[in-house]
């Protein structure tokens, strides 16, 4: 069970919004990145975010190009899952290589600092601060099993190799 405070973005944040091109020069240093990851999107989010937190978006999270930096500096700076009406192909799966969750479902109805409490395994959102309860399309078990070894590697210094 994850649990933690939404940050609300809007539709079509690019890896460029989450890491700005201009500080492509902090890429061998991933934790001075993370202190600026989304601050083209809000300018906030690095200083405000907690561990646990969750991003929530509209459509098309991710697009542009495929930078592993993305997703991996937006775990980095505590976020436990995204939830998104839908994610640019490339991002979904470098996140879930990295450990980190994305989620498709209805975000309309989630505000900006709602708790939220996600089951993976179930399928669902519990919005705390409304009392409502959304659903995601369920992941794969293997998806969920890269997730809990914290992404891919870790999962074939385990296993090996992918066990279906």
């Amino acid at each position: 069970m994850l649990k933690g405070r939404a940050f609300k973005f809007g539709d079509n944040i690019s890896t460029d919004h989450i890491t700005p091109g201009r500080l492509a020069h902090l890429r061998s240093n991933l934790p001075e990145l993370a202190k600026h990851v989304l601050e083209d999107a809000d300018p906030t989010f690095a200083s405000r975010v907690k561990a646990g937190d969750f991003i929530v978006a509209g459509s098309n999270f991710g697009l542009g190009s495929s930078r592993e930096h993305a997703p991996l500096v937006i775990k980095m700076a505590g976020v436990s899952a995204i939830l998104a009406k839908s994610v640019a192909r490339i991002f979904f799966r470098n996140a879930i290589n990295l450990g980190l969750p994305v989620l498709i479902c209805d975000t309309d109805g989630i505000n900006d600092g709602d708790e939220l409490e996600v089951d993976l395994s179930k399928g669902t959102v519990n919005d705390i601060s409304k009392g409502q309860k959304l659903t995601f399309g369920r992941l794969p078990d293997v998806m969920l099993k890269i997730l809990d070894e914290g992404g891919l590697l870790p999962y074939i210094q385990k296993y090996g190799d992918f066990k279906l």
